[in-house]
């Protein structure tokens, strides 16, 4: 079966629509590579930006990292490469990239990288990054970093331990932030709830027991006016192994909301919407199949969804992520399968690619990123007058 852009929408309670795709993965299907669907007047005109996870440049028959800008063709109009394994992207204003590595033993390699069009390494920050960094308004940069210490309360062993920091340009830390110093802070919010995730801890999960993915500011929002938790500049982070997606008080370091056990399954990216909710993408690590969801974080209520049909033909056990793009769609990276797509908040899918790059036997990306025409100017302006 060949699906163009089929799709089957169901609507659970007034509160909560779930969007469903009707798909089947059959060889044929699997075979695709590149665009394989694509609807002008519904999708959201503009560039995408992805690499592969994890990419180990020396496994590559030139040695080198490949990172990609394609357009709504699926065409390659951009490529950086780096002597570095790659794992998030963002393209910056001035038409450069900044990456991080995945080096997380040898810290000469591991950290931030700034590279111009050309490829050239302009600006380098050494830290143990893990998963995520943004880019803030002020200019200075939120990293999500790593610290292995011991933390008795969790058990006997050494742990990973989730270590936040921002950085200003020229390099100076200005704020950091240790997840293991706010653990009584998810007990009293969790309350009758935590001791399943202790539980857990301590059987599947003794070393990396947080897994953290995300720290993300959070940006001007109603949800932040109405309740002092979700005001702007708090920190928004997301603990993989527990289920828990929280809210980080940026003056007073303080653990201030909590979400998810019983409902999220190893989750990726919450992002605070201009509406005041958080998209999420919800991995189904252990269910089979993952879902997108739109989250009140105030009346903790799932006020949207979107997954497939069959549950399963859309599945992401790790990695991925979810974008709203300006025309209200949403941008998919079902990030295990190398697939992109974007729905309509009815479900319709108007754009779908499927990465024909394979690395090291896997499709895996990460996160994927849609960029404007206009912000992507800057750097195909560079590119033409290099030429």
């Amino acid at each position: 079966m060949k699906l163009m852009g089929g799709y089957l929408a169901l609507m659970v309670t007034a509160a909560m629509p779930v969007i469903g795709l009707n798909l089947c993965w059959g060889q044929s299907r699997a075979e695709e590579k590149g665009v394989t669907i694509y609807k002008p007047e519904k999708a959201f005109n503009g560039y995408t930006l992805f690499c592969h996870t994890y990419e180990d440049p020396r496994v590559g028959p030139d040695g080198v990292a490949h990172m990609y800008l394609i357009d709504m063709r699926g065409k390659v109009v951009h490529e950086w490469t780096a002597k570095t394994a790659v794992q998030l992207l963002e393209l910056l204003p001035n038409g450069n990239l900044l990456y991080s590595t995945r080096d997380r033993s040898d810290i000469s390699k591991a950290g931030l990288r700034e590279i111009d069009p050309e490829s050239n390494v302009v600006w380098y920050y050494h830290c143990r990054i893990d998963h995520d960094f943004r880019v803030l308004d002020n200019g200075n940069i939120l990293i999500h970093c790593i610290m292995d210490k011991m933390v008795p309360e969790l058990g006997p062993e050494l742990k990973r331990c989730p270590y936040i920091i921002e950085i200003t340009r020229s390099k100076n830390l200005v704020w950091e932030w240790h997840g293991e110093d706010h653990i009584e802070e998810l007990k009293e919010l969790l309350g009758d709830r935590w001791p399943k995730v202790e539980e857990r801890i301590r059987k599947d999960f003794p070393f990396d027991w947080a897994h953290n993915n995300t720290c993300e500011s959070i940006p001007e929002n109603p949800s932040g006016r109405r309740d002092g938790r979700f005001r702007k500049g708090n920190i928004l982070f997301s603990y993989r192994s527990l289920d828990i997606i929280g809210v980080i008080d940026r003056n007073t370091g303080r653990i201030v909301w909590a979400w998810g056990p019983g409902e999220l399954d190893g989750q990726h990216k919450p992002t605070m919407l201009p509406n005041g909710h958080i998209l999420i993408f919800d991995n189904g690590t252990r269910r089979g199949w993952s879902r997108v969801i739109e989250l009140d974080p105030i009346e903790e209520k799932i006020v949207w969804q979107y997954k497939a049909t069959p549950p399963e033909s859309f599945f992401s056990a790790y990695i991925s992520g979810a974008q709203l793009l300006p025309n209200g769609n949403i941008f998919i990276c079902e990030g295990g399968r190398g697939r992109l797509f974007e729905v309509t908040r009815d479900g319709e899918i108007v754009w779908e690619y499927k990465s024909p790059f394979r690395v090291k036997g896997t499709y895996g990306i990460y996160r994927a990123t849609r960029y404007s025409p206009e912000y992507v100017r800057p750097l195909l302006e560079a590119r033409s007058s290099s030429e």
